[in-house]
C-alpha cells in the first residue's frame, strides 16, 4: 500500500515480436523506479488481449509484427480501451511508420536507441496528457507541419466489381501516379496496408499491374481526363 501523496507505479505492457528484445526491455524497465511491467506480448493480437485482461496504464508497442501489426493494435486499443495509452518503441523512425502510428492514437514515439530515462519520461508524459516523443520525431513533425497540405484523398461513393470504398480510393490514387508510400501517407495507413488493398483489388478485377489499373480506373469512370 502506498503512502499518502506517493504515486503508484505505472503499469506497463511490453509488446515486441523478438523474444530477446522483448525480454531485454522488460529487464530494463524492471530497474526503473515508478514502472511495473505487468505483462508482455509477441504480437498485436496478444497485446490487445492483454490490455483487455490487465488494463495497463501504458503499452510500449513495437510496429512490425506478425498477425496484427503495431498500428492496427494501437488503433484497437485506443478505440476499445481508451484508459490505456500507447507509446511506440520501434527501430523505425521513417514517415511510413511514424504518421500511421500517431494517427492510430499513439501518444508517444521512441526509437529503440532510447535509454531508460527517455522511456520513463515518455511514459510519464503520456500519463500526464502530454506527448512523449523522441527529439528526432518532434523535429519531423515540425517539418511535416511546414510542408504543403496534400490534396485530400478522393471519395468514391460507388465502386465497381465488388471493390470496397477504400480499395477504390487506392485505385484512384494509383491512377494519379502515386507510389505505395505516397498513398500510405495520403490515407494515413501503413505501406503494408496499402499493399493489402492493392492485392485485393487486383484479385477482384483481374488486373495484373499498375498500368492496367490506370486504364481500368479511367474505363470505369473513377478518374476522368483533365
Amino acid at each position: 500500500m502506498t503512502e499518502a501523496g506517493e504515486r503508484k507505479p505505472a503499469r506497463v505492457v511490453v509488446v515486441d515480436d523478438q523474444t530477446v528484445v522483448r525480454e531485454g526491455i522488460v529487464m530494463l524497465l524492471g530497474l526503473l523506479p515508478g514502472l511495473e511491467v505487468v505483462g508482455s506480448a509477441g504480437d498485436g493480437e496478444e497485446a490487445v488481449r492483454l490490455v483487455a485482461e490487465l488494463a495497463p496504464d501504458v503499452v510500449l508497442m513495437d510496429l512490425r509484427m506478425p498477425r496484427c501489426d503495431g498500428v492496427e493494435a494501437t488503433r484497437r486499443i485506443r478505440s476499445e480501451y481508451p484508459g490505456t495509452q500507447v507509446v511506440v518503441l520501434t527501430t523505425f523512425g521513417d514517415d511510413e511508420s511514424l504518421f500511421p502510428a500517431l494517427h492510430a492514437g499513439a501518444r508517444g514515439y521512441l526509437t529503440k536507441d532510447a535509454g531508460g530515462d527517455e522511456i520513463m519520461r515518455a511514459v510519464q508524459s503520456v500519463l500526464s496528457g502530454e506527448a512523449g516523443l523522441a527529439p528526432s520525431v518532434q523535429r519531423r513533425l515540425l517539418e511535416r507541419l511546414s510542408e504543403p497540405v496534400p490534396t485530400p484523398a478522393p471519395v468514391v461513393t460507388e465502386a465497381p466489381d465488388g471493390l470496397t470504398a477504400r480499395e477504390a480510393e487506392v485505385l484512384v490514387l494509383i491512377a494519379e501516379g502515386l507510389s505505395n508510400q505516397e498513398i500510405a501517407r495520403r490515407l494515413h495507413v501503413s505501406t503494408a496496408t496499402v499493399k493489402t488493398h492493392i492485392n485485393n483489388l487486383f484479385a477482384k478485377t483481374g488486373l495484373k499491374d499498375r498500368a492496367q489499373a490506370v486504364r481500368y480506373a479511367y474505363a470505369k469512370g473513377l478518374v476522368r481526363p483533365q
